[in-house]
């Protein structure tokens, strides 16, 4: 990438920076700011990088950013589809597809999700990827934006890796394996037809799983917008919650948050494991 090149997308970087209030992305204001909009470091954490490479990107220097970080600093900038896709073109990458875990979130939704406290929640598209989550969400369940190509639809690895089943009770997986299929067909009945990303995905677990081509054959659909899910998480224990869903215009994304069931202790571990996934996080070394 030209010397040019790499000017423009810092400065590009810094600008959207600095239009941005801390509290707008959950960040607290704090009493004295000598910059305007986010710092660096704000940055560099909401985009999970470090500071010092976010630092060399805005000074016009360092490597090319992979599709992986650029999608990184839109969701943590708050970029506009037009904006995320100027990011690209200046980082010399070619514009995702929406789909992936590199698929534009709405600001809007993204925004909700930050001011979602206190209960899991997480964007993902309508194949069941992932996209991104607010903390206690990767408490409970994990970072299930880390995975990659066909691996990073939950319903690919549910149908073939048995170790994503392991977080359900064992009686509660025949009904979650229906209600999944169920939702991928609606999902793939609301994409054009011949959807390229939707056909593969349907063709590759109907040719690996035994099981989806079975329930696939039924033709049952129905999307799911709130369901009972029981998680099983190995420092709290069971979790019962409602899981709901808000979904974009077009339908192909969804804000799921979950909360817990009435009658149950899962308030109780729920705050519990805000502590624990604090502490977590703490541990971990620096990056």
């Amino acid at each position: 990438m030209s010397n040019t090149r790499y000017s423009e997308l810092g400065g590009f970087l810094r600008s959207r920076r600095e239009r941005i209030r801390p509290e707008e992305v959950g960040l607290a204001p704090g009493p004295r700011r000598r910059v305007r909009g986010l710092r660096r470091d704000e940055v560099a954490v909401l985009a999970g990088a470090s500071v010092e490479y976010y630092t060399e990107l805005e000074r016009g220097a360092g490597s090319q950013p992979s599709d992986q970080m650029l999608a990184g600093l839109a969701r943590a900038l708050r970029l506009s589809r037009d904006e995320r896709d100027h990011l690209y073109r200046l980082a010399n990458r070619p514009i995702p597809h929406q789909g992936g875990t590199a698929s534009h979130v709405n600001p809007a939704m993204l925004d909700l999700l930050t001011r979602i406290d206190g209960t899991p929640a997480m964007v993902s598209t309508d194949l069941h990827a992932v996209l991104v989550q607010n903390p206690l969400a990767i408490a409970m369940l994990g970072d299930l934006s880390a995975h990659h190509g066909r691996a990073t639809s939950f319903i690919y690895r549910w149908f073939t890796d048995p170790a994503s089943r392991q977080i359900y009770p064992q009686e509660d997986l025949a009904p979650q394996s229906r209600s999944f299929v169920a939702d991928l067909r609606a999902a793939v009945g609301r994409r054009s037809p011949g959807d390229a990303e939707a056909t593969k995905l349907v063709d590759e677990l109907l040719q690996q799983s035994p099981e989806f081509q079975a329930l696939w054959a039924d033709q049952d659909v129905e999307v799911r917008r709130d369901e009972r899910k029981r998680i099983v998480h190995p420092t709290v224990g069971m979790l019962d919650l409602n899981c709901l869903s808000l979904f974009s215009e077009d339908g192909r994304q969804r804000l799921l948050w979950f909360t817990p069931r009435a009658g149950t202790d899962a308030a109780e571990k729920l705050a519990l494991l805000t502590v624990v996934g604090t502490q977590a996080m703490q541990a971990e070394p620096a990056r």
